[in-house]
Formats: structure tokens, sequence, C-alpha cells
């Protein structure tokens, strides 16, 4: 005979598969399905610790615990940055993963700060400016409904956004197309790009802000914009929670034989 607080967690994972708890759904706070007979306070911790590792629940402090998204969002590579989309509709960057991956969006679900910061010593260098240059520092949140799912924070010269919507700290994306249309209309048409990634545990200050279970790792992304004549006019750093994307790559397969031949 089962342990009851596997009884208890295989009921409710019972639940979380066929949908009856959908993701998002926060469970009852451990006090309450003692109030309700399910067992003792460590009968239901150990059946949601169980769901936690199996992979079926987040918890983090002052959100509880919390039923994951099953199918993790499709964080797209090359495609996602489309000129198609930005420029020629209103289609950002996030909202193409959202749709990749079949899921719905809202506007509200990325929030932003603007400000005008010193440099960090990765900013500075991709940039090619001195440490403690100034540069603006534009920091976005975004979320899935209620979860979030990953800051990035892009860093722009001053000269190059000053007087656009990139600075303006009204909450959402910068408008039509956001910031790669704005750069766009004040003459910086974005080329190309590179994007360098690398996983690492999570800040505790990450770890609150994206409400990461405890131990739970993040993506790290650093990716700099170029113009076609090599100028940098954004470097963004992303932190992104590892189990809630999956990463996809679609591209030409490069020959290089064809550029040195004849």
């Amino acid at each position: 005979m089962a342990p009851k607080w596997r009884e208890l967690a295989d009921r409710l994972a019972a639940q979380i598969k066929s949908g009856e708890i959908p993701p998002g759904k926060q469970l009852p706070h451990i006090r309450e399905q003692v109030e309700r007979g399910e067992g003792s306070k460590a009968t239901v911790h150990a059946a949601y610790k169980a769901l936690e590792a199996e992979g079926l629940v987040t918890s983090s402090r002052g959100h509880g615990t919390v039923v994951r998204q099953q199918v993790p969002l499709k964080r797209l590579g090359i495609a996602r940055y489309d000129k198609a989309k930005w420029r020629d509709s209103d289609e950002v960057a996030f909202i193409a993963d959202r749709v990749a991956s079949g899921r719905a969006y809202r506007r509200n679900e990325q929030t932003q700060t603007v400000s005008l910061v010193e440099a960090l010593p990765a900013v500075a260098a991709a940039h090619g400016l001195p440490e403690g240059a100034n540069v603006y520092a534009r920091a976005r949140l975004v979320k899935e409904g209620e979860q979030p799912t990953h800051t990035l924070t892009s860093y722009y010269r001053p000269e190059h956004v000053e007087g656009t919507r990139i600075v303006d700290p009204t909450p959402g994306p910068a408008g039509r197309g956001g910031g790669f249309r704005v750069l766009y209309d004040a003459g910086y048409e974005i080329d190309h790009m590179k994007e360098h990634l690398f996983a690492r545990a999570a800040s505790p200050e990450e770890a609150r802000l994206l409400q990461l279970s405890p131990g739970e790792w993040v993506v790290e992304l650093h990716r700099t914009t170029y113009t076609a004549s090599g100028v940098v006019v954004e470097f963004a750093i992303g932190v992104h929670a590892a189990s809630r994307f999956a990463w996809e790559y679609d591209f030409k397969v490069p020959d290089s034989t064809k550029d040195t031949e004849g």
C-alpha cells in the first residue's frame, strides 16, 4: 500500500495531467489541505515536493505551489527577428514566440522601466564605449498570464535613441513593431546579430522575480544587434527561466567553399 503522501501526489498529478487543474492554477495552501482531511502538514508537504520533482508544479516563496505549463514556450532563433514581423506589422519578438507556440498573448504581459545608467563592462565593450559611460537601459519583465518567463534589458547609446519611444517608460512594447521598428524609423535598420547563451544557477533576486523553484536554473542570453555597416545599436541581456522555454533554430547551412571558388 502506497504511503498517504504518494496517494495524494498521484491524485493531484492525474488532475493536472487531465487539465482539471490547469496551468497557472495555484494549489491550495498546505494548511487548507490539512483542514480538508488530506493528511498531516508533513504528508501534504511531501506530496507537493513530489509533484515539484516530477516537473508538474513550481513552488516559490510568496507565490505558493503553481501548476507548471507542460509544453514550454518555443523561443525562436532567426525567425523571431523576421523584418516582416516588426517592420511591416506590429508583431514584436516575444509575440512571435507566442504565435509559434500556439499560445495567447496580451500586450500588458510586458512591463518595463527605462533609465540612464552607467554602462557595465560587458555593455561598454559591446558598444565600444569606456566603462561608466552613460547608456539607456530598457528593462522588461515578460509574463505568460501571471507567470514570469524572462527578463530582458536592452542597452542603447543615447545618441541613437534620445527623443524616440524607446526611452518612453510607458508599459508595453515601444509602440508598433517594438524597439527594432523604432531604430528603423530613426535610420538604424538592423542587419545582423550575435547571440551568446549559457546556463547557470539563478540568483536569489532572479528566483524571486521569475518565481522559480529552489535550485531551478536560468539561461542567460547576450544579444548584440548590428546595422549593415557594423554599428552596434543594441546590446541586450536576457535571463530566461530554463524550464519554461524550448530554444528552436532554423537556418541555412553555410558553404564556405562557394565563397572561395573562382
